[in-house]
C-alpha cells in the first residue's frame, strides 16, 4: 500500500478556494481519520462502520442528467432520466464548491475499466474520509508512477452536508446526484449514501461506452473458469449477483458492473465488491465474509458493545452493504478481464414461488427477459409493501441506463448471437408457494444449478432432458445434479394446482403489461 502522497494540487480550477486537501490517503490512514472525527467505529473483524444518515440506499427520483447538446438526442428522456436545465446546473454547481472551499477535503485519483482501451481517468472529492475509503475500494487505483502525469477525464464532487433548496435549485428536495456530460462532472449533495458515488460513474460510463466506444455495458457480475471461459450474471439487488459469481472455484472478474468490447471480452469497471450482508453467514457465504476485515467498510448495520456485527438486524435499514477492494478476495481475475463469455445467467428473485429454478432461454427469450429485468419486491423491502409486488428494471439496471432500453437489447442480442452463449433464467426466491407461505430456494441447490451448467452437465438442449413451462414457455430441466428433482418443477413445488396457475398467469399478465 502507497504511503501518503506528498503530491500537492489545488482545486482552485473547480471554484474550491482555500481548502486544507487531503490527497491520496492510504486506507489505513482514512480508516483513522474516519474513527479520530467520530464518523466510524471499528467492528469486531476489524472492518470500520459507518451510518450514511437519512439516505441508506440510492434516491432515484434525485438523479438527474444536464440537458443540453450532448444529451438532448441521446438521452431517454423518463421518469429515471430526468432533464436538468444547463443554467441551472451552474448555479447549484457555485452553491456546493462555495460549501466546500475552506473546508478540509479527502481526494483521490483513480480509474474506472479494467481494460486499458477503455479506462476512464477520474477525480473524486469527497467531504468525509470515509467516503473517499469508499473510493479507494471501489475505483481502480492508480500506481505510484500513473499519479505523476494523471489527468482526469471526470470529477465526482460529494458533498453530503451540503443541503439544496429544493426551490431555488429546481431538485425536488434537499438532495442530488446530477451528471452533466458535457463538462465531465457528477455532483452529489445532501445524501451520505457512497452507493451514489459508484452508481454515477457507472451511469456514465452507461452513455460513454455505447455511444463513443460501440462497447455493451452490463449490470452484472462476472467470473472465469479454470479453462477461461467467462460467465455473466446479470440481476437486481437481492438477487444473488455477488453471491453467486464469488465462487472458490472459478476467479472473481467484479461483482457488479462490466463492460462486453466488440473484441469480445468482458471487463470490471470497478476495482471493488459493495455487497449486500442482510443475513450474512460464514456459512453460506465464507469469501465474503472474509472479506469483512480492516480495510472493508460496513454500511448502517448494527453492533453490540463487543463490536460484533448482527447481520440479521433491519432496525436501520434493509440495504445493509460492506465495501471492500478486490484483493480481499483470494480467488481473483488480476487484471479483471475475461474472454470467451460462455454462459449468461439472468437472476430473479420470483417472491411469487411461480418460475423454475432454473430454465433455458431461446435467443428470443432471452432478449425478452432482459429487456423485461424482472425480480419482485417482498413485505418490508418499501413503505406500503404487504404482499409480493412484481419489480420490472430494463436491461436489470434501468436506473443506470441513461439510452433507451432497446440500445442495450439489441447490442447484448447481437453478441449473444455472435458470440454462442447459453442463456439460463435462474430463480433465486421463492419455491413451493409465493413469499410468506413457500421457502426460499437453497443457495447450495442454486449454486449446484449452476455448477452444472457451466461443467456442461446441463448445456445441451434436448427435448428428453428438458420440459416446456406451459406458461412461461422456458425450458425447464428434468434432473440435476445435486439438485432434489422435485424442486425442479415449481408446480410440484405447491399443494394446489389451480393456485399455482392462477399465480403464475398473473405474474405472466405483469410481463405483458410491463412489455407494452
Amino acid at each position: 500500500m502507497l504511503g501518503t502522497n506528498t503530491k500537492s494540487i489545488s482545486l482552485n480550477h473547480l471554484g474550491i478556494k482555500n481548502a486544507k486537501i487531503r490527497y491520496q490517503l492510504t486506507s489505513n490512514e482514512l480508516h483513522d481519520e474516519t474513527i479520530q472525527k467520530g464518523q466510524g467505529t471499528v467492528s469486531s473483524l476489524g472492518a470500520i462502520v459507518v451510518n450514511t444518515g437519512k439516505f441508506t440506499g440510492r434516491s432515484p427520483l434525485d438523479r438527474f442528467i444536464v440537458k443540453d447538446a450532448a444529451t438532448k438526442d441521446e438521452v431517454w428522456w423518463s421518469n429515471i432520466n430526468l432533464p436538468f436545465e444547463e443554467e441551472k446546473f451552474d448555479k447549484l454547481y457555485q452553491k456546493v464548491v462555495s460549501y466546500l472551499s475552506e473546508k478540509e477535503l479527502f481526494v483521490r485519483e483513480c480509474y474506472a475499466c479494467a481494460d486499458e482501451k477503455y479506462k476512464l481517468s477520474i477525480r473524486v472529492i469527497n467531504e468525509y474520509p470515509w467516503s473517499n475509503m469508499f473510493v479507494y475500494n471501489m475505483f481502480l487505483r492508480p500506481t505510484e508512477e500513473e499519479l505523476h502525469d494523471f489527468s482526469p477525464e471526470w470529477t465526482v464532487i460529494s458533498a453530503p452536508g451540503f443541503m439544496a433548496d429544493a426551490n431555488q435549485d429546481s431538485t425536488r428536495q434537499h438532495n442530488f446526484a446530477i451528471l452533466n456530460f458535457t463538462k465531465r462532472i457528477a455532483l452529489i449533495g445532501g445524501t451520505g449514501y457512497t452507493g451514489e458515488i459508484k452508481k454515477g460513474i457507472f451511469s456514465a460510463l452507461n452513455f460513454i461506452l455505447p455511444v463513443y466506444k460501440n462497447t455493451l455495458p452490463m449490470h452484472c457480475s462476472a467470473n472465469v473458469g479454470k479453462d477461461g471461459d467467462t460467465a455473466i450474471f446479470f440481476g437486481l439487488s437481492g438477487t444473488g449477483k455477488t453471491t453467486l459469481s464469488t465462487d472458490p472455484n472459478r476467479s472473481l472478474i467484479g461483482d457488479d458492473e462490466h463492460g462486453w468490447t466488440s473484441e469480445n471480452t468482458i471487463f470490471n469497471f470497478e476495482g471493488g465488491c459493495y455487497a449486500k450482508v442482510i443475513n450474512l453467514s460464514q456459512e453460506n457465504e465464507p469469501e465474503i465474509y472474509a472479506a469483512i476485515k480492516k480495510g472493508a467498510i460496513l454500511e448502517n448495520v448494527v453492533l453490540n458493545d463487543n463490536g460484533v456485527i448482527d447481520f440479521s438486524d433491519i432496525s436501520i435499514t434493509e440495504n445493509t452493504r460492506v465495501s471492500y477492494p478486490l484483493y480481499h478476495i483470494d480467488n481473483i481475475q488480476n487484471p479483471s478481464i475475461g474472454k470467451n463469455p460462455k454462459n449468461i445467467f439472468f437472476l430473479t428473485a420470483d417472491a411469487f414461488g411461480v418460475l423454475p429454478p432454473i430454465s433455458k432461454l431461446t435467443p428470443a427469450q432471452a432478449a425478452y427477459h432482459f429487456i423485461s429485468g424482472y425480480t419482485a419486491k417482498v413485505a418490508g423491502t418499501e413503505t406500503g409493501v404487504t404482499e409480493p409486488v412484481p419489480s420490472f428494471s430494463a436491461c436489470f439496471g434501468a436506473p443506470f441506463m441513461p439510452l433507451h432500453p432497446t440500445r442495450y437489447a439489441d447490442m447484448l442480442s447481437k453478441k449473444m448471437k455472435d458470440a454462442g452463449v447459453n442463456v439460463w433464467l435462474v430463480n433465486t426466491g421463492w419455491s413451493g408457494g409465493k413469499y410468506g407461505i413457500g421457502k426460499r430456494m437453497p443457495l447450495k441447490y442454486t449454486r449446484a444449478m449452476i455448477t452444472a451448467v457451466l461443467n456442461g452437465t446441463l448445456s445441451d438442449y434436448k427435448y428428453e432432458n428438458f420440459r416446456i413451462h406451459s406458461v412461461f414457455g422456458v425450458a425447464q430441466p428434468r434432473t440435476c445434479p445435486g439438485v432434489p428433482t422435485e424442486l425442479l418443477s415449481p408446480r410440484t413445488t405447491w399443494n394446489d394446482d389451480k393456485a399455482y396457475y392462477e399465480t403464475a398467469f398473473a405474474l405472466a399478465n405483469a410481463f405483458r403489461k410491463n412489455f407494452k
